[in-house]
């Protein structure tokens, strides 16, 4: 769906959450049925997504995508939390982004039974959430195949630091 109708549907927004960050707002796509049910039906076509064992959707627009796409696939879906959201045994790890830094959570049990993870979030920046997921998931000896987001901003590059296949519906 990497079409004109998909990018007209997002919205800009100038220095938010700070000075100099353009923020790409996802959610008129949630307001138009047939934009976003297009936007899962091309998400869930991937190959590789349809060869992983399970889905990680990151926190917090990516369960939104994530959730459809597990559904519409019969896929287990595996959250990554901010901190202090998830109960019993996390794994943890921080990480850079454009504008700060944090950190996630996944349940270790979430990860016990499958070995590989398709990783689902709205946008792809400079890659620290995703390279985040990926750190704890390798810490358990598991592998991520793929990573799909709705938008790339490809000026920050972030595609190479990941040796595994990248899709973007969007690219800015």
């Amino acid at each position: 769906m990497k079409n004109n109708k998909l990018k007209l549907a997002i919205d800009a927004y100038q220095d938010f959450p700070q000075k100099g960050i353009v923020f790409r707002d996802v959610m008129p796509i949630l307001r138009d049925p047939d934009i976003f049910s297009n936007l899962i039906q091309e998400m869930s076509s991937s190959y590789v997504l349809k060869n992983s064992e399970a889905i990680i959707a990151i926190d917090a627009r990516g369960f939104i995508f994530g959730a459809a796409i597990a559904l519409k696939l019969c896929k287990p879906l595996i959250v990554a939390r901010k901190p202090g959201k998830l109960p019993g045994e996390i794994i943890s790890k921080s990480y850079n982004l454009e504008y700060g830094s944090n950190s996630l959570s996944i349940q270790e049990k979430s990860l016990s039974g499958f070995q590989t993870f398709f990783i689902i979030d709205d946008l792809l920046a400079t890659g620290g959430t995703v390279k985040c997921v990926e750190d704890i998931v390798n810490s358990k000896r598991k592998k991520i195949t793929g990573l799909s987001v709705v938008i790339e901003l490809k000026d920050l590059n972030a595609k190479s630091k990941f040796n595994f296949p990248v899709e973007s519906q969007v690219i800015y």
